[in-house]
C-alpha cells in the first residue's frame, strides 16, 4: 500500500532540526487508541529503524516511518509546522490533515474513523 502522504517544506524543516537535535534517523508517525474520540497521532523522532515500519524518503532525504499496522488511517495524511501567537504565548506545532478522518473532538486532540 502507497500511504501517498504530504510532508510541507515548513513541516520539513522543522523534523529536521529535531532530528538534529535529538540525534534520530528519521520522522516516525503513528495512531494511538484515546482521547475523547477514539484516536489520536503520535509523531516520535527514530534513533533506530524498525523493519516493520513503512519508509518513505522525503525530498532533501528526510525519511519518514509511518508505524503498518496503521497505514490505513495515515494514507494521504499532511503533515504541516504552524507557529501561532495565543494569549500571548508562541505556539509551535505539527497539524495533520487527514482525509481519513470523519471528524475530531471539540479540544482536537483525537478523532474519529466512520
Amino acid at each position: 500500500m502507497n500511504p501517498n502522504i504530504i510532508v510541507t517544506q515548513a513541516a520539513c524543516h522543522y523534523i529536521k532540526k529535531m532530528l538534529a537535535k535529538d540525534a534520530g534517523v528519521g520522522f516516525r508517525l503513528s495512531v494511538k487508541k484515546t482521547g475523547c474520540s477514539g484516536y489520536s497521532y503520535f509523531p516520535t523522532i527514530v534513533k533506530e529503524e524498525n523493519p516493520a515500519d513503512a519508509l518513505i524518503e522525503i525530498e532533501n532525504g528526510l525519511k519518514i516511518y509511518l508505524d503498518s499496522a496503521w497505514l490505513h488511517l495515515l494514507a494521504g495524511i499532511q503533515v504541516d509546522y504552524v507557529e501561532e501567537e495565543k494569549s500571548g504565548l508562541k505556539q509551535k506545532r505539527l497539524i495533520f490533515t487527514n482525509p481519513n478522518e470523519a471528524t475530531r473532538c471539540g479540544c482536537g486532540e483525537s478523532f474519529y474513523i466512520e
